[in-house]
């Protein structure tokens, strides 16, 4: 890891009409636009959507590196996240994220190791730390063959 602070930089433009183009220096250009529940076409990346997004991806993440730095095995993790947005206080936010985690690992696997590297995951998710919403974690760990 770099040392910190670390800087990100994410350049956004748009018309009077269309979406908005998201973009970072080497990865490609995003369309955003509202989504459907504010009247936008419900067919591209919001920033709503773009913020859930991030909570999942940086899960998976965190549990990848929390459970190399264990030396943990396991097959896949398949992660949903759920964000709640509502009026707080006369201005709306995310007041709530629940990470759905499905955990598969070989037979032999500890069981209660899994949830627990699972549950630090959601801990230092620095996503979720960023944020002022609940977060919940809901695991399930699954042997596999």
């Amino acid at each position: 890891m770099q040392e910190l602070p670390h800087h990100y930089k994410i350049e956004a433009s748009a018309e009077r009409d269309g979406d908005t183009a998201l973009s970072c220096d080497k990865l490609g250009t995003i369309p955003c636009a509202s989504p459907a529940e504010f009247g936008g076409p419900g067919n591209r990346w919001s920033p709503e959507t773009l913020l859930v997004a991030s909570i999942a991806g940086c899960f998976i993440l965190s549990f990848r590196a929390i459970a190399r730095a264990s030396k943990f095995q396991w097959n896949s993790l398949k992660c949903d996240v759920e964000g709640t947005l509502d009026r707080v206080k006369g201005t709306m936010k995310f007041t709530k994220f629940t990470v759905h985690a499905t955990l598969d690992v070989p037979q032999d696997s500890n069981e209660d190791l899994a949830h627990r590297l699972l549950e630090k995951a959601e801990k230092t998710c620095l996503v979720t730390n960023s944020l002022s919403g609940d977060t919940q974690l809901d695991a399930r760990v699954r042997k596999t063959s």
